[in-house]
């Protein structure tokens, strides 16, 4: 499953929510780990955490570019 970007341009979903969402998918993971380590969705929690992981990366990116872009301008 390819992930899909959940961010545009304009910063609609911002780094908060989507590291909020990264903290929560921890939370359920690290729950499932200790309870059923065998489980078929640990792999997709595990999946989904990476995902959100990237977009984060990606926005932080994005941004610091933006930034450097600007100075570079003046």
């Amino acid at each position: 499953m390819r992930a899909q970007r959940v961010w545009n341009v304009n910063g609609a979903v911002s780094i908060g929510q989507l590291q909020s969402k990264l903290d929560d998918l921890n939370k359920r993971l690290s729950q499932l780990e200790s309870q059923h380590p065998e489980s078929w969705k640990i792999d997709e929690l595990k999946s989904s955490a990476l995902s959100l992981s990237r977009e984060i990366d990606d926005i932080r990116c994005a941004e610091a570019t933006a930034a450097l872009r600007e100075l570079l301008r003046k």
